[in-house]
Order: C-alpha cells, then structure tokens, then sequence
C-alpha cells in the first residue's frame, strides 16, 4: 500500500482498493478491496443494495442524483462496511424526493460518459463533475420525465465505439470521439428516440455499452442472445434488433 501524506499535516491516507456501497434508502458505507459481495452484505431492515461503485481510499467519490446533479465525498470519511453506513443525506443536501442513481471515481482528467435514457448524452472528467459543496452542482440536464441512465468511466477515448440501444430494438454504433465534451448540459443525440415518446416514457434508450473495434457484443434480450461480430457491425453503423425484442429488459 502507498500512504498519501498530505505535507504539515498528520492525516495519512493510504492508497488501498476500496468498494463504495450505497443502499436503496440512501445508506452508504466503504470496504476495503474490489472482490466485494455487496448483496451479501447486512443491510437495514426494508433497505438492500442499489450500487457498488470501486475506487481508491485516496480518490473521492463523485455521486450523481436523479435531477442530474453531482456530489463530491472524500472516501476516507466514509463508514466501515461492517456496519450498515450513515445516510448520505450527512454529508450532502440533495432536492427533496431526489435519488442517488450513480457513483464513479477516478483521477481528475479520467473521461466519463453522462447519458440520459431520452437519449442525449456528452462526454466529462471527475474535475467537471466535483463539487465543494454540499449542494453539489448541475451536470446532466434532463428532459421532461427523462432519468439519468448512466455514468461510464472510459479511460482511453480515441478509437472506442459507443453502441446505444433503446427498448424498441434499435442498435447504433459509432466512435465515441465523435461525443462533444462538455463541463456540463444536455448533450447531443446518442440516437433518435422521438421526445414525444421519450416523455410518456414509451421509448428509451436503455444500455449503453463503451468496447473497442474488432470485439464481439452480445446483445441479451431475456433468454434469447444475438451475438454480433466485428463483420456484423462494421458495414452499418445503425442495426435493427427487432426480430430479438429488447423491449422491458
């Protein structure tokens, strides 16, 4: 383990894997290491788990709620796993009836991928996305009735492919370089998916998925599978996935 010493001071941070946990009712807690079994873990009676995010004990927590904004916690302040945490609502103030929907952490120019599932999204860095405050900050602006679908690390941009699917079947494919990036906004059109039908919450988009060229992707819809090759995707960057249904899952 590497210790973090922070200079004129006697706080000593070490620089060890650890798994954020945070619960349904907004219970949060860390554990030392990645190989965490977090549904196994004891949780409050009524609440259970909802995200694990793994980071560094010397990297903060970035935290982004169902409005779309975002919330630095130190990690190091964070309770021990073998308790059942603290509410987050300690150490941030979120709108009322809001939600903790996602959690990442990484160096201040580590890339990440904000989406929406009404379709738009853009790209970011941890550094954008920290607050000093407890009140947090604006990130990912969303649309009528729209919920934050995602929040993907992505370590190296150039040469990635980004596939958007929604929950009518529809697949489309393109390089993820081709995202603006932005510090904070709405973003631009992932893929097509009609805002009418995005506010009543008819169509969504619903996975995002970041992998590099020549991989293989395998697109799950209940118990059915469609394995596409590097062939399958390269011709046509929008494919239609009707014939195996991703509709509700």
């Amino acid at each position: 383990e590497i210790a973090s010493c922070l200079v004129g001071s006697e706080m000593c941070i070490r620089d060890r894997p650890v798994t954020a946990i945070i619960s349904k009712q907004g219970w949060i807690r860390v554990a030392k290491g990645h190989d965490i079994d977090a549904l196994g873990l004891s949780y409050k009676s009524g609440d259970s788990f909802k995200i694990a995010c793994q980071g560094r004990m010397n990297q903060a927590l970035i935290l982004l709620d169902s409005t779309g904004r975002s919330y630095t916690i130190e990690t190091h302040t964070l309770p021990s796993a073998r308790g059942q945490g603290e509410p987050i609502t300690g150490s941030i103030s979120m709108p009322k009836g809001a939600s903790i929907d996602a959690a990442l952490t990484g160096s201040d120019t580590s890339k990440v991928l904000l989406a929406s599932d009404a379709g738009y999204g853009f790209l970011t860095t941890v550094a954008d996305l920290s607050s000093k405050t407890k009140n947090g900050k604006a990130a990912l602006s969303l649309s009528k009735n729209a919920h934050l679908l995602s929040s993907l690390n992505i370590e190296v941009v150039e040469d990635k492919l980004l596939a958007a699917i929604t929950n009518e079947g529809r697949m489309l494919v393109f390089p993820v370089a081709q995202l603006p990036e932005l510090a904070k906004g709405k973003g631009n059109k992932i893929i097509n998916v009609p805002s009418a039908k995005a506010s009543t919450r008819e169509e969504l988009m619903i996975e995002l998925t970041v992998f590099n060229p020549g991989d293989t992707l395998l697109v799950h819809s209940g118990k059915q599978h469609l394995k596409l090759k590097p062939t399958d995707i390269e011709p046509v960057s929008y494919t239609h996935l009707r014939a195996h249904e991703t509709r509700g899952n």
